[in-house]
C-alpha cells in the first residue's frame, strides 16, 4: 500500500470534517437529548453511574449499571495509584487479564480468559479515543501496547471484555482498552509534574488546556523522560519522549475533535535469564554472578554491534539500546452530531512510523567454558574479545542472539455510525469499518554470541587447536532465519446494533456484523550459505540469506459475528446480565507467511451481577469461550520454525469490587479463578492452555486523610499470581509469587500535589515466562526464565492550575 494512497483518505476525512458543521447547522438542529440521569439523590452516587463509551452503538455512552457486558474503568489517578511499569502493566486493574510486562516497557505478552496464544497480545486491542491504533492486534514482535505511552493528556482508560467488541471497530473478541484523552474546556487547566527515581528515573510531564475562543478549545502536553532501568544496562534503558494535541469545535448540535501525537521512545528489551530452582521448580534463586531481580546480560560489551548479512561483504549495525522502541506519528478525530432525528459519530486516525526489535534472545542453558570447547572434539582456547585476557576454564557461558527487526507499520481506520430512534426505548445503529494498513519487515534472528553468564556479560572468541576458528568477535553464528516480507490488508465491515429499553427494569441489545478482509504480500525466498566458503571459520557456515526471487501471499476472507445481551434491573442497587457472542479473528500477515490460513472462531457467553452504592460496589462475571483453529508458532533455540493448530475451551469467574465500611478507608480487591485447556490440540490435548495462571487476585487498602497541611491518601495492593505453565507440554511450571506496592498521595492547597510510590518492594523473585524455545525443557536445577522487575521507588511534584 502506497503512503500517498493512505494520505489521501486521511486528507479526505480532515475535508469532510471541515464541511460537516455548515451542513449541520443547514438542518434544523434537535437538541442533545441529556445523558442518562444520575441517581437523584447524589450521596448514593457509585462507580456503577459512570457513563462508558467503549462497547456502546452510540456515542453518548451509557451508565455501566445500565451495561449488558464487562467494563473496567480508571481514572488517570487511578492508574498512577497502580503503580504500573508500562503500558501493559497497567491492565493488572483489570480481572481477567493477565500481562506479562517483565520484558521492560514494551514487548508485552497479554493474556485475556484463558484465550490461548503464545504471546505478545492477539486478543487485544489499544484503542486512542475510539480507534484502533493498529487495526491487527498483533504482529510478530508488535503488539499493540508497544505503540502506546500513557502520560498525563489521558483522562481515563476503558477496558471492555469480550460483550458486543466483535460487531464494533476492527472485531476484537478479547479485550479492547480504550484510552480518552483529555480535551480543552471553558476554564484554562494544566500541569507541571516532575518525577524521580531509585533507577536515576527522571521524567518531566506537561499538560495545559483551554478555550481558544468562541466553540474552540485546545489541549497540549507530553512527557519526556531518561532511565537507567530496575536492571543496571549499564547504558540508559528508556529514553525517549511524546507530544500530544487537541483542538476541538463545539456546537450545540454536536463537535468535533481533532488530534495529532507524535512518540520517539527506545526501550531496552529483556528475555529470560539462567536461573537456579529446587523443590521441583517452586523455590527460585539467582544464578551465581546473575542477580535475578537487578541483574541482566546486557551490558556495553556488545550494546553496539556490526552483523554480516550478505555474502559480498553486507552488514548491519545495531544498537541494544533501541530496544524494542517506536518512532510513531498519530493524527486522528472524533466527530459527534446530532442531525435531526439522527446521530452521526465516527471515528477515524492515521499511524505511521516504526516499531524495530534489537533485543538478546537466550536459549539453552549455561555451561562451563570447557565443556562449550569439549563439545567440538578439540582442544582450544577462550579468550574476551574485550579486553583480551584468559577465560578461566570454569566460566559459565551460554550463547544469546542479538536479533534484529526492522518494521515500518502504516494504518489508515475510519468507524462511521448512523443511529435513530424507531420508537421510544429502541435506537438502531447502522455503521461501517474500514481499514487500510501495510508493515514492511526485515528480519535477521540469530546471530548467537558466546557471552559469559553474569551481569553484564562479556564476549567471549573461541580458536580451537585444529585450525578451526569458532567466532568472530564473540559471535559463533549469524542469521538462522532472514526475512524480507511487504505486506498489505484491507478490511471492511458493516453492522447492525439495536438498544431497547424494554422497561424500567429490562434493557436489551443485540448486533450482526459481516467482515471482508484482502492481505496480499511479497515475501522473499532464503537460502542457506556459507559467507565466506572458509569451512574453518565456523561462526558464518549456516547464515540464512534473502533472495532476489519472491513468493506471493494473497488470501481474501469473509466471516458474520453476532452478540445480543440484557440487562435486568432487580432494584435501585444492582442489577443482572447476560451476554453471548459468536466472533472470529482472521489470519494476519505472519499467520498467512506460515502457512496459518485458518480463521480463528471464538464463541462467549457471561453471566454477570453488578451492585453498589456509596459503601460498596461489587461486580461478578462468569463466563465461558471456546475457540477453534487456534495456531501456535515459536523460533526454537535450534533455528527452527514450530507451528501448530487446535482447539481450546475455558471458563471462569472475575471479580471487582470495593467496599468503604467507614471514614476515608476503602478496601479494593480484584481476581479471577480460570480454567482454561487445549482441545484437539495434538499431544498437548487436555493440558493447561500455556502462560496463564489459575488463580490471580490484587488486594488494595487505601485511607484518606484531611490534615491541616492537605488531603493525604495512603494506599498498597497485595498481588498474587498463581502457577501456570510456560509451554504446550506443560512441563516447564511456572510458580506462584505474590508481590506488593505502596505509595502516598498528598494534595497540598488548591496546587500542589506529591506522590511517592514504591513497586515490589518485597523485592520478590517471580517469574512471567520460562525457555519456550527449548522444547522438554524443565524448570529444575539450571533453567531459564524470565522474571519480573526488583524492588523501585519513584517521587513526584506536581503543579496544577
Amino acid at each position: 500500500m502506497q503512503q500517498q494512497s493512505l494520505i489521501r483518505y486521511a486528507l479526505s476525512m480532515a475535508i469532510a470534517a471541515a464541511l460537516s458543521p455548515g451542513l449541520v447547522r443547514a438542518q434544523d438542529a434537535a437538541p442533545a437529548p441529556a445523558a442518562d440521569a444520575p441517581p437523584a439523590d447524589e450521596s448514593q452516587a457509585t462507580t456503577l453511574d459512570a457513563v462508558v463509551v467503549s462497547g456502546t452503538a452510540r456515542f453518548k455512552g451509557v451508565r455501566k449499571r445500565d451495561a449488558s457486558f464487562s467494563i473496567t474503568t480508571a481514572s488517570l489517578e487511578q492508574l498512577q495509584e497502580a503503580v504500573p511499569l508500562s503500558t501493559a502493566d497497567a491492565l493488572k486493574v483489570v480481572p481477567g487479564i493477565w500481562a506479562e510486562s517483565a520484558g521492560g516497557s514494551t514487548g508485552a505478552n497479554i493474556f485475556v480468559r484463558g484465550m490461548p496464544s503464545e504471546g505478545d497480545a492477539p486478543f487485544v486491542t489499544v484503542q486512542m479515543d475510539g480507534a484502533p491504533l493498529f487495526p491487527p492486534p498483533t504482529l510478530s514482535f508488535l503488539e499493540n501496547s508497544t505503540l502506546f505511552r500513557m502520560d498525563d493528556t489521558i483522562d481515563r482508560m476503558e477496558v471492555l471484555r469480550g460483550g458486543p467488541s466483535p460487531i464494533f471497530s476492527n472485531g476484537q473478541p478479547g479485550a479492547t482498552v480504550n484510552f480518552i484523552q483529555k480535551k480543552g474546556g471553558e476554564e484554562t487547566e494544566g500541569s507541571l509534574r516532575v518525577t524521580a527515581g531509585s533507577d536515576n528515573l527522571r521524567r518531566v510531564d506537561v499538560f495545559n488546556s483551554g478555550k481558544l475562543g468562541e466553540g474552540w478549545y485546545y489541549s497540549i502536553g507530553g512527557f519526556y523522560r531518561v532511565t537507567d532501568g530496575v536492571r543496571d544496562t549499564q547504558f540508559p534503558a528508556d529514553k525517549g519522549g511524546q507530544f500530544s494535541a487537541t483542538l476541538t469545535r463545539s456546537w450545540d448540535s454536536g463537535e468535533i475533535t481533532l488530534y495529532a501525537r507524535h512518540t520517539d521512545d527506545k526501550n531496552a528489551f529483556f528475555t529470560p535469564i539462567p536461573l537456579l530452582s529446587r523443590n521441583n521448580g517452586k523455590d527460585l534463586s539467582s544464578f551465581p554472578g546473575l542477580n535475578a531481580q537487578s541483574g541482566t546480560l546486557l551490558g556495553n560489551d556488545f550494546r553496539r554491534v556490526t552483523i554480516p548479512t550478505g555474502p559480498n561483504g553486507q552488514t548491519i549495525s545495531r544498537d541494544l539500546a533501541d530496544g524494542r522502541g517506536i518512532n510513531l506519528d498519530v493524527f486522528g478525530a472524533s466527530m459527534d452530531f446530532y442531525v435531526g432525528d439522527w446521530t452521526i459519530s465516527d471515528r477515524v486516525n492515521y499511524v505511521n512510523g516504526s516499531a524495530p526489535t534489537n533485543g538478546l534472545f537466550t536459549g539453552a542453558s549455561p555451561q562451563t567454558i570447557s565443556s562449550y570447547i569439549a563439545s567440538f572434539g578439540s582442544p582450544g582456547t577462550a579468550t574476551y574479545t574485550n579486553g583480551g585476557g584468559a577465560v578461566d576454564p570454569n566460566q559459565q557461558v551460554l550463547t544469546a542472539g542479538f536479533w534484529v527487526v526492522d518494521k515500518q507499520i502504516e494504518s489508515f481506520t475510519n468507524d462511521l455510525r448512523f443511529s435513530r430512534d424507531l420508537f421510544e426505548g429502541n435506537t438502531l445503529t447502522a455503521g461501517v469499518y474500514y481499514a487500510r494498513y501495510s508493515s514492511k519487515d526485515t528480519w535477521y534472528l540469530g546471530n548467537n554470541m558466546l557471552l559469559t553468564a553474569q551481569n553484564n556479560a562479556r564476549r567471549i572468541d573461541v580458536t580451537l587447536a585444529d585450525g578451526r576458528q569458532v567466532t568472530r568477535d564473540g559471535f559463533v553464528g549469524t542469521s538462522f532465519f532472514s526475512l524480507r516480507g511487504d505486506y498489505d490488508g484491507q478490511n471492511t465491515a458493516v453492522f447492525l446494533a439495536d438498544e431497547w429499553q424494554i422497561n424500567d427494569r429490562l434493557r436489551l441489545d443485540g448486533g450482526i456484523r459481516y467482515e471482508w478482509q484482502q492481505v496480499d504480500g511479497t515475501v522473499h525466498n532464503t537460502a542457506t550459505v556459507d559467507l565466506d566458503g572458509n569451512p574453518n571459520t565456523l561462526y558464518d557456515s549456516n547464515t540464512s540469506i534473502s533472495l532476489p526471487s519472491t513468493r506471493r501471499i494473497d488470501q481474501d476472507d469473509k466471516h458474520f459475528s453476532w452478540t445480543l445481551g440484557l440487562n435486568f434491573k432487580l432494584n435501585e442497587t444492582s442489577s443482572l446480565f447476560a451476554r453471548a457472542n459468536s466472533g472470529y479473528k482472521l489470519p494476519a500477515f505472519d499467520n498467512l507467511r506460515d502457512g496459518n490460513t485458518k480463521v480463528q472462531e471464538v464463541d462467549q457467553y457471561e453471566l454477570g451481577f453488578k451492585s453498589g452504592n456509596s459503601v460498596y460496589d461489587l461486580y461478578l462475571t462468569a463466563f465461558y469461550n471456546s475457540f477453534t483453529n487456534s495456531p501456535f508458532q515459536a523460533f526454537l533455540d535450534d533455528g527452527s520454525n514450530f507451528t501448530t493448530v487446535g482447539d481450546s475451551r475455558a471458563y471462569g469467574v472475575e471479580l471487582e469490587g470495593a467496599i468503604r465500611p467507614f471514614g476515608g478507608f476503602e478496601l479494593r480487591a480484584t481476581g479471577v479463578w480460570l480454567d482454561a485447556q487445549y482441545e484437539n490440540y495434538r499431544e498437548f490435548t487436555g493440558n493447561q492452555v500455556m502462560r496463564q495462571p489459575k488463580t490471580q487476585f490484587r488486594i488494595t487498602p487505601s485511607y484518606y486523610w484531611t490534615l491541616p497541611v492537605g488531603d493525604l491518601k495512603l494506599f498498597a495492593t497485595y498481588s498474587h499470581i498463581g502457577d501456570r505453565y510456560a509451554d504446550l507440554a506443560n512441563t516447564q511450571q511456572l510458580p506462584s509469587y505474590h508481590t506488593l506496592d505502596v505509595g502516598a498521595n498528598l494534595h497540598v492547597g488548591e496546587h500542589w500535589e506529591f506522590t511517592a510510590s514504591g513497586s515490589n518492594v518485597s523485592d520478590e523473585l517471580g517469574l512471567t515466562e520460562g525457555n519456550v524455545r527449548v522444547p522438554g525443557a524443565a524448570t529444575g536445577g539450571v533453567f531459564l526464565g524470565r522474571p519480573i522487575a526488583g524492588r523501585s521507588y519513584q517521587l513526584s511534584a506536581a503543579y496544577r492550575w
